[in-house]
């Protein structure tokens, strides 16, 4: 395994409870994020199974299945995907790797990606955002969220836990350029300031991008 992908999952692992205590409920307090959520959930709720990438402790996935959705969690850390599964016992949870998933071609109808790609290097992007067309059905949606920015920020320490963590920041058209080259069709994107008391203070963007029915 690459040791940066290495890296990120030993962090995950040791503040995946933490991580619960922390995020969990984040959506009751989004707005927009349940907003979108909805959208996504109606537009593939006829296209075949969805991922929530790098689901942490299935936060998303928990939301999109009380919206009907047939909905599946996969995450690099075993330590999440543990903590998904016991907060989320009616709900597929599996630990894998967004640059090699094991999963056949064109199997689900969407994939949501909230800040799972926070992680992965610029000039790597493309080749996770390729594997995610790989296994999206034609005509199956992506929706993309991330920190709006230019910056790299290193982290050795989270929630009193030792990590090794760069959190990566986008450029909305970076992002959407980044889009079009693995193939996507974009559909829409948004921006948000960030909400006061609840999250990291940083600009949001969110990304919906349709792999074509070639």
């Amino acid at each position: 395994m690459d040791q940066d992908v290495e890296r990120v999952q030993a962090s995950y692992d040791q503040v995946a409870e933490e991580y619960v205590a922390r995020i969990y409920h984040e959506l009751e307090h989004k707005p927009l994020d349940r907003e979108l959520l909805d959208r996504f959930a109606t537009e593939v709720h006829e296209l075949g199974p969805v991922c929530d990438m790098g689901c942490g402790p299935g936060q998303v996935a928990q939301y999109l299945c009380q919206q009907g959705v047939n909905v599946l969690g996969v995450d690099l850390s075993l330590g999440m995907v543990e903590q998904a599964r016991k907060l989320n016992p009616g709900i597929e949870f599996q630990q894998g790797n967004m640059f090699s998933l094991d999963v056949q071609d064109e199997v689900w109808g969407g994939i949501a990606a909230f800040y799972s790609l926070v992680h992965i290097p610029r000039e790597k992007v493309i080749q996770v955002l390729q594997e995610f067309k790989r296994v999206l059905r034609p005509n199956g949606l992506l929706l993309i969220a991330f920190h709006q920015g230019q910056q790299i920020n290193h982290v050795d320490e989270l929630w009193g836990k030792k990590v090794s963590l760069d959190f990566i920041f986008f450029q909305r058209a970076e992002m959407e350029a980044y889009l079009k080259v693995a193939g996507f069709e974009l559909e829409d994107s948004f921006e948000r300031p960030p909400y006061e008391g609840v999250e990291v203070q940083t600009q949001r963007v969110y990304i919906f991008a349709r792999k074509p029915c070639e």
